[in-house]
C-alpha cells in the first residue's frame, strides 16, 4: 500500500505535506532570510516602532504563523537583524582603523568609500540609519548599544586621538564628531537621492566619498 493520503470521500489522492509555515532545509533558510530582508525594507520605510510582525507577514506574502515560527517577537527579530546584518557591516567599516601604521587621510578615505559602498549594496541602510540610529530614541541605536557597546568605535576614536597627538590630524577636530561628519556627508546625500532633481541624482557614490574627505581634510579654504 502506498503512502498517498485520500480525502474524506476516498476519491482523489493527496500527497502528505508539512505543517504550514514550517519550511525545512534550504527552503527554511531562504524563507527566513527573505523575512529579514522584508523587515529591513519596512523598518527603513516606516520605522521599527510602526512595523508589526503582522505587517511583515503581509508584505512578504506569508501567514503570520510563519513569521512567528522564526521570530517570536519584534524585539527578537531586531536582535537577529543586529547580529546577522548590522554587526558584519559595522565590523567591515571598523576594519580600516585596525592598521597601526595607517595614515589618517588614506584611512578616512577608505572609511568613506566603504560607507558609500555599503549604502549602494544595501538600499535600506541610509534610510534606516537616519530613522533609527541618529534619532535620539531610535530602537536600532538602542539595541546596538545594549548588545555590543562601543568597543570598535572606541578603538577608532583612540586612533584619531593618536593622529592628533602625532601632529598628523588637526587637534581642533572632535574625534567623535569626525564620525558624525563623515556619516552625515556620505549617508545623508545618498538617503535623499530620490528627493533631489535630476542633476543632483547623477552624482555618484564615488564623487560623494571624494567630496566628504576633501571637505573634512581641507575645509572650504582654497589651496594656497
Amino acid at each position: 500500500m502506498n503512502n498517498e493520503v485520500f480525502d474524506a470521500a476516498g476519491a482523489s489522492p493527496k500527497k502528505p505535506g508539512r505543517r504550514p509555515g514550517r519550511p525545512s532545509g534550504g527552503q527554511g533558510a531562504e524563507a527566513r532570510a527573505h523575512l529579514l530582508d522584508v523587515a529591513l525594507a519596512l523598518f527603513a520605510r516606516q520605522g521599527i516602532g510602526e512595523t508589526t510582525l503582522g505587517a511583515i507577514a503581509r508584505e512578504a506574502g506569508v501567514t503570520p504563523a510563519m513569521v512567528h515560527y522564526y521570530f517570536k517577537t519584534r524585539e527578537q527579530l531586531l536582535d537577529m537583524l543586529i547580529d546577522e546584518r548590522f554587526v558584519p557591516l559595522r565590523t567591515e567599516l571598523a576594519s580600516v582603523f585596525q592598521h597601526a601604521d595607517a595614515e589618517p587621510v588614506a584611512t578616512l578615505r577608505a572609511f568613506v568609500e566603504k560607507l558609500a559602498a555599503t549604502v549602494e549594496r544595501h538600499p535600506w541602510f541610509a534610510s534606516l540609519w537616519i530613522r533609527e540610529v541618529i534619532s535620539e530614541d531610535g530602537l536600532l541605536r538602542r539595541g546596538m548599544a545594549e548588545r555590543f557597546g562601543d568597543e570598535r568605535k572606541d578603538h577608532a576614536l583612540k586612533r584619531i586621538q593618536a593622529w592628533q597627538r602625532d601632529g598628523k590630524l588637526n587637534p581642533e577636530l572632535g574625534p567623535s564628531l569626525v564620525f558624525m561628519s563623515l556619516f552625515g556627508l556620505t549617508v545623508l546625500p545618498l538617503a535623499t537621492a530620490r528627493w533631489r532633481d535630476e542633476r543632483e541624482r547623477s552624482v555618484t557614490t564615488e564623487q560623494i566619498a571624494k567630496h566628504a574627505v576633501a571637505l573634512l581634510m581641507h575645509g572650504i579654504r582654497p589651496f594656497q
